[in-house]
């Protein structure tokens, strides 16, 4: 089953607000409140939280409380986070497969799958939630991957399926545009991927030698200005494979702000893996249906400057 994913308005939403929980820990026994923030949540000051705390934002078993209080295991702390705007994405959409068991959809790029980096409802998984409660998507796309995302639609479904991935019986096929032109036609890439030092994440997925296996299998399809366009089938999956295995390979994606010819980031850089710039799509997943036991492919088609160019006339 193929389709493409719908154009998407892009919008900037004010939510909800939304109340983080957490149930503490043995290592939080004995810890003052405002320190425990400032070292487990590096996204906020020691100001920032005082203020929240001060303002009641911050409670611990239903209550508010000071910024020494002393925590507790077994606590339940709680910061309920006002509204606030969410930076501006695309809020749609395509379905691709719908059964009692699948839910299957086409993801444009710009939106998050899972929440995260101040996106909540601007997510697909609660553009999903709204279209269907009872489906889950059963794995992730980068921000700016467009194209298919699986989701189950009940408990055995889901282990029936993250079963088939485990053994690497979900075959996975992407689109993308690699920089330069390839003396080859046809790659195999083995690189080792694992986490290397980063200034702003502290450790970022890079091309390392004692990284963890990982598996792409590179097909050219066609060649442009110094591009190339190219279908990607991975065994394995890792975090930002695609990206770091052409980039290994010296063929980055283009316009990649992040992995350079190495499959390594760039010195000191600034950047993010959830920066836009590159072009990369899901376009196919092959798998064995839970409740039928038939292989079932779904193709979702890559948007228009992932498309082979028709020769001309």
């Amino acid at each position: 089953m193929t389709s493409t994913p719908s154009s998407s308005t892009t919008t900037t939403l004010l939510n909800q607000g939304y109340e983080y929980r957490e149930r503490l820990g043995p290592a939080a026994d004995g810890q003052i409140l405002l320190d425990y923030l400032r070292r487990h949540y590096h996204h906020s000051s020691s100001a920032e939280w005082t203020a929240r705390i001060v303002s009641g934002q911050v409670l611990i078993d239903s209550s508010p409380v000071s910024a020494d209080q002393v925590l507790r295991s077994g606590c339940e702390l709680v910061w309920r986070r006002p509204p606030w705007n969410e930076p501006a994405a695309p809020t749609s959409f395509t379905v691709l497969y719908e059964d009692r068991d699948l839910l299957a959809v086409g993801k444009p790029a710009g939106l998050p799958t899972l929440p995260g980096a101040n996106f909540l409802q601007t997510t697909l998984l609660y553009q999903i939630k709204s279209y269907a409660p009872d489906a889950t998507p059963l794995h992730r796309l980068g921000r700016w991957t467009s194209g298919l995302v699986l989701c189950a639609r009940n408990q055995q479904t889901r282990t029936d399926l993250m079963r088939q991935w485990s053994a690497k019986e979900v075959g996975k096929r992407y689109r993308a545009l690699a920089s330069g032109l390839p003396a080859w036609n046809e790659l195999t890439i083995t690189t080792p991927i694992g986490p290397v030092p980063h200034p702003l994440l502290g450790t970022l997925h890079a091309a390392i030698p004692d990284g963890k296996a990982a598996l792409s299998r590179v097909l050219v399809l066609e060649h442009r200005a110094e591009a190339f366009l190219g279908d990607v089938w991975i065994e394995s999956g890792r975090p930002h494979q695609i990206r770091i295995h052409l980039a290994a390979a010296g063929h980055p994606l283009l316009g990649d702000p992040l992995y350079r010819a190495g499959g390594l980031p760039a010195p000191d850089s600034q950047s993010l893996p959830g920066d836009s710039g590159y072009q990369l799509h899901s376009a196919e997943l092959s798998f064995r249906h839970p409740g039928t036991g038939q292989r079932l492919v779904i193709e979702c088609e890559p948007p228009p400057l992932l498309r082979i160019r028709m020769p001309p006339s």
